[in-house]
């Protein structure tokens, strides 16, 4: 079996379906509308503050890129939305930051209350056109389908708002079992949902230590979907 394509669709069709298929979410599902520094500047400029959009795509880029994972043991679970929304500010502070923009604001936080609800809105994503046929088949077939992602608990939100939750009878976070891809607790996680061995389960998504080589390494059949 190959296991690098560059869309959904591309997957044979005569492949024998494993028990589970589990996918990503942002970058295999869906994407950002247009790019991330294009929807921070719009929502910057609300507020009096003019930026540049490559500028903040690249420095908010540079600031995930070296962030700690965005897991939080030993936190309660009440206390979970809280700690996401602060990790996410840390991360805008330093994006604003290194543009020069940060000590612009009248109120950051009344901006970034507003950046971080409008990302938990269909209108911060566009689903790539392969899913919904893709998806379609597969819940068809009878085979169950599981997202397994390292983004925040807003993607219960984000899921409903773009109609995705139907396709899903699981949806495993990072947050929520306190491990994160590449880490093969978050896979054990999400098939221990279905009793099923990682043997019987595929994981596709667009990252390739994230996706492919973390569910490899947990025993899953990896698929690296390479958008790019």
């Amino acid at each position: 079996m190959q296991h690098h394509y560059s869309t959904l669709l591309d997957i044979p069709s005569s492949l024998s379906l494993p028990k589970v298929i589990c996918l990503d979410a942002v970058g295999t599902l869906f994407g950002v509308r247009d790019s991330v520094g294009n929807i921070y500047s719009e929502v910057a400029s609300k507020y009096g503050v003019k930026c540049s959009s490559e500028l903040l795509n690249k420095y908010f880029y540079a600031a995930f890129q070296h962030s700690a994972p965005c897991i939080f043991p030993g936190t309660p679970t009440s206390d979970i939305p809280l700690k996401e929304y602060q990790w996410w500010r840390e991360i805008n502070r330093q994006t604003f930051t290194a543009v020069g923009a940060w000590d612009q604001f009248d109120d950051f936080d009344l901006f970034f209350q507003d950046l971080y609800r409008y990302f938990a809105t269909s209108a911060a994503w566009v689903i790539y056109p392969d899913v919904i046929p893709t998806l379609t088949n597969w819940q068809r077939s009878g085979v169950e389908l599981a997202v397994v992602s390292n983004f925040d608990s807003r993607l219960h939100t984000v899921l409903q708002a773009l109609d995705l939750d139907q396709y899903f009878s699981t949806v495993t976070i990072s947050t929520e079992v306190n491990a994160a891809k590449p880490q093969a607790e978050i896979f054990t996680a999400a098939l221990n949902k279905y009793q099923c061995l990682p043997q019987f389960a595929w994981h596709i998504g667009d990252s390739l230590e994230e996706d492919y080589l973390g569910a490899g390494s947990a025993g899953l059949t990896a698929i690296w979907l390479n958008r790019s």
